[in-house]
């Protein structure tokens, strides 16, 4: 038995296939503000210089004012990214680990034509000291480029739960390589254990009483192991489900909050009406886990269950964009009609 049973219907409009350029542009805007969309450390990596040179910094935990605070004071011989003009124009951005997302990336400004920029700037965070402890701070160095094409040229990762908070004073590190992990992509968020069954329009027969008569999309959301604990107690966690390209109230629907559990047990059904079967080409079904909070809820990972083709009705979509394993789940849904297809999906950064 399913802890919660939500039944929404999903009509596809004709016009919906071939929408305007102006109905184009809101869904467009509204995906973007579902998703939660997150960039990777290292995306928009353009260059390919070694990495070389050296950052001088200093940690601080501000007790009064519960701020974690990164003193960027210079670098030297960082890498020459344009040789023609002997040029690198570097700043210093940082992350704290592992989710990006939460505490967002801080940046100093951006020293023009030198390889031995002097900063002087301190990058704040605001947080408690027991959940920065569990965190790892990435710093990493970047030349700048007016097109957004913007090069690597070093990094460093500091634990933070090993760090001695009692040196305050500033020190040298040598710059490293991006580490395999970041190379690799590979970015764990956890594993979604699901089911998805379609039910084709009139296929159980007339005499049976659910016969439906238009298609459904059954998503039976078990639970998620391994999620990124943001703080000691754990995680409160919920998933989102959108059927994309709808993303209105009629499509939008949430399991309960399980609370201080990195292993959440949701067991919730959703079941979603009005699905035809070409509709299983061009729709997508978008599940996004996030931790509760008061003010914000945010990200942890997600999934998109759809053919990945880039293309939803003839338009071009971001969220198109299912994995290989996301894909072959869908697809083996599709060519199995009335039957639970079970799955566990890795969560990713959409």
């Amino acid at each position: 038995e399913s802890d919660t049973a939500s039944e929404i219907s999903f009509q596809f409009n004709k016009h919906k296939k071939t929408p305007s350029i102006g109905s184009h542009s809101s869904d467009m805007a509204s995906v973007s503000s579902v998703s939660g969309s997150v960039l990777s450390v290292y995306s928009g990596d353009f260059g390919s210089v070694d990495a070389q040179g050296t950052v001088e910094f200093a940690l601080d935990y501000d007790e009064k004012n519960r701020e974690f605070q990164v003193h960027v004071s210079q670098c030297k011989d960082l890498a020459v990214v344009d040789e023609k003009k002997g040029r690198s124009d570097p700043y210093v951005k940082t992350y704290l680990l592992p989710d990006k997302a939460r505490m967002g990336k801080r940046k100093t400004s951006v020293k023009k034509r030198t390889v031995n920029p002097i900063y002087n700037e301190v990058l704040r965070y605001k947080i408690e000291k027991m959940v920065l402890l569990i965190q790892k701070l990435n710093l990493s160095v970047w030349h700048n480029d007016p097109l957004g094409r913007n090069s690597f040229l070093g990094e460093i990762e500091v634990d933070l739960a090993s760090w001695d908070w009692s040196n305050r004073k500033l020190n040298w590190y040598p710059l490293k390589p991006r580490s395999l992990s970041a190379v690799n992509g590979v970015d764990h968020r956890g594993v979604m254990n699901l089911s998805i069954k379609y039910v084709p329009p009139g296929s159980l027969g007339k005499m049976c009483p659910k016969n439906p008569p238009s298609g459904e999309v059954h998503i039976w959301v078990k639970d998620v192991k391994d999620l990124l604990q943001l703080r000691p107690s754990g995680v409160d966690s919920f998933v989102k489900c959108y059927v994309l390209p709808d993303t209105s109230k009629k499509s939008y629907q949430k399991t309960r909050v399980i609370k201080r559990d990195t292993n959440p047990v949701f067991n919730h059904t959703i079941v979603y009406d009005g699905f035809h079967t070409e509709d299983l080409k061009d729709a997508c079904v978008e599940l996004t886990v996030w931790d509760h909070e008061k003010l914000t809820n945010h990200f942890l990972g997600g999934i998109r269950l759809g053919l990945g083709t880039g293309l939803s009705y003839g338009i071009s979509v971001d969220w198109m964009d299912s994995t290989q394993e996301e894909v072959a789940f869908w697809q083996e849904m599709m060519s199995a009609s009335n039957e639970w297809i079970e799955g566990l999906l890795p969560l990713r950064s959409l």
